[in-house]
């Protein structure tokens, strides 16, 4: 993909398994005047994936094997680090979320607000309307409800794989140290947390059909679990109770953005 806006270099990255009906959709919609390059990350897809990658000109690693969500997410943002990204936006190639939104995800970024922003489903409160289960949405806001009290923030969602980062975020926490699971997702929230950027969402529409990715109840269960140790090591972090390497910054001192 050539590189086309005039703006930030803005890199999408797609952590893939088992995309391929729904890979081509989510790029065609990418806005191409706001995206500089396009990563996919195919972590063990037994899939078309990788053959409808190929055909549509994107940047390609691939892991050998399924190494989980969350390493998947270590290469994608090692990659665009690598290929000089400003600003580095997940999508998810299951066409969960509109791509279209990416020009207003980053938006708060471009305008030096904010440093991570965040795609909220639940923003609107139209999630369950468009096929969010029920045990779903009530695990997430009672979750989202006890972050906001442990981070001191007000956000109404922080289970969405649609996320924009500054760079400096990418270059300042230490994600490597992260979980190779769907944890993952939280643990860079904390992590960007403690080192004092700045947080802002928008909100966006999501999609429940057959092809996109939906976690069961029992790993929806346990990654609820993971989550509250999340906040129980960030909380004594916090306090200065404890430490955990997690949260060492891979910087002398964070980066302040103005």
């Amino acid at each position: 993909m050539a590189e086309t806006n005039v703006g930030p270099k803005v890199v999408v990255v797609m952590p893939a398994y088992n995309a391929g009906r729904t890979l081509r959709m989510t790029y065609e919609e990418l806005p191409k005047d706001t995206v500089s390059l396009v990563i996919l990350v195919d972590d063990g897809s037994t899939d078309a994936t990788l053959e409808i990658a190929r055909q549509l000109g994107l940047q390609i690693f691939v892991h050998n094997r399924n190494y989980g969500y969350g390493a998947n997410q270590k290469t994608c943002y090692t990659e665009a680090l690598r290929a000089g990204a400003e600003i580095v936006v997940m999508v998810h190639p299951d066409y969960q979320y509109d791509p279209r939104l990416v020009p207003h995800i980053i938006a708060p970024i471009v305008r030096g607000e904010a440093d991570v922003v965040l795609g909220s489903r639940l923003k609107t409160g139209s999630a369950v309307r468009h096929g969010m289960p029920w045990w779903k949405y009530l695990a997430n806001r009672f979750l989202t409800g006890l972050e906001n009290r442990v981070f001191g923030l007000r956000l109404s969602e922080y289970h969405t794989g649609y996320r924009a980062f500054h760079r400096a975020v990418l270059e300042t926490v230490n994600f490597g140290a992260n979980s190779d699971g769907f944890v993952f997702d939280q643990e860079i929230i904390a992590q960007a947390v403690a080192a004092r950027f700045r947080l802002a969402e928008i909100a966006v529409p999501v999609r429940y059909f057959p092809e996109a990715s939906s976690a069961s109840f029992v790993a929806s269960a346990v990654y609820g679990v993971r989550v509250l140790a999340v906040l129980f090591w960030y909380t004594l972090h916090a306090w200065g109770l404890g430490r955990s390497r997690r949260f060492d910054s891979l910087r002398a001192r964070y980066h302040k953005l103005s």
